[in-house]
């Protein structure tokens, strides 16, 4: 009888403990499917920053992480490029600071934080100074300190959306020259503690702008800019903007105009009534003289003109000789 050598036999097994002990240690490429490893280990990692919430349950290792809610996959080159986590009132929540890991994600597109009343702090400087393109920045919910300069140097951003926060100080400088083809399409602030004048940059941005609720002062005239022509909704509210309107030029583009809560003086300028505005409000300044008459000026409710120094003429009451 011929006694076969055991070797063979025990070698094939030591073979397949290494192979098993690899994959649960490094997932291989065909484990994590489409799946880039980058962003894979990327991912995880924010994950565990986060303390493995209940949101990203579908995060399960060793599977492809372009399968996995709260992100999205570009189709052709299987990276992610986009993270957004939105929360529900039924479940505990995420709290903490946005993890840094983010960063690390270098194809990404959007990141947005939805619902969460407990992300704090300021924004990871990996996010701040990513090197790849970021075309829309939606980082919302409690964030702290400063708006970076450098988030004007990301090449094609589509957007800034950073409305309801408790940012403060001003609107960097950099704001008016982004590097990219194109000015994002909108520029969202409002409801934060942002202070001090707006950048002259500014008129050089053909966006749609939401300044409102913040404690702006100075002269914000730069931002109507008739050459522009993506300029449709400007919301300049509940601020300490003081500069004269009366030779103020609008873009053509516009259909929402709220000026109201500010220090703003002088007339309002005829040329406005050839706007197709639909929002139009004014109220609460130190405006005086004769509402120009035609277009959308009389359609607008008699709120829209209350509280200025001496506004007159339909939808309000009409002018003496000495006004009119």
């Amino acid at each position: 009888m011929k006694i076969q050598h055991p070797f063979p036999l025990y070698f094939s097994l030591f073979l397949l403990f290494l192979a098993t002990t690899t994959i649960l240690i490094s997932p291989s490429h065909g484990a994590l499917g489409k799946c880039n490893p980058s962003d894979y280990n990327a991912l995880m990692n924010t994950k565990k920053s986060l303390k493995n919430p209940y949101e990203l349950t579908s995060w399960n290792p060793n599977t492809d992480c372009c399968e996995w809610y709260e992100v999205k996959c570009d189709p052709k080159t299987n990276r992610i490029t986009e993270f957004s986590l939105v929360g529900s009132s039924s479940v505990g929540g995420l709290s903490g600071q946005i993890p840094s890991s983010i960063g690390s994600l270098s194809y990404l597109e959007s990141v947005g934080f939805w619902n969460y009343k407990h992300i704090i702090g300021s924004i990871p400087l990996s996010i701040k100074v990513k090197a790849s393109q970021l075309p829309r920045s939606q980082l919302s919910e409690s964030l702290s300190g400063s708006i970076p300069p450098n988030l004007s140097e990301l090449k094609n951003l589509e957007a800034i959306h950073l409305d309801r926060n408790r940012l403060m100080g001003p609107i960097p400088e950099s704001f008016g020259s982004f590097p990219g083809p194109t000015t994002p399409s909108h520029l969202y602030l409002s409801h934060n503690q942002l202070s001090g004048q707006i950048p002259k940059s500014l008129d050089a941005l053909d966006s749609s702008i939401d300044l409102s609720w913040n404690r702006f002062v100075g002269n914000a005239s730069m931002l109507f800019n008739p050459n522009h022509g993506s300029t449709y909704y400007m919301d300049l509210s509940r601020n300490q903007f003081e500069f004269d309107l009366t030779k103020a030029k609008f873009p053509m583009s516009l259909i929402w105009l709220d000026l109201s809560h500010n220090k703003i003086f002088g007339r309002i300028p005829e040329e406005i009534k050839g706007l197709g505005l639909e929002t139009f409000n004014v109220s609460y300044n130190n405006l005086y003289g004769k509402i120009p008459y035609g277009g959308k000026m009389q359609s607008f409710h008699n709120t829209a003109y209350f509280l200025n120094k001496c506004l007159c003429g339909p939808p309000l009451m009409g002018c003496k000789k000495l006004n009119a």
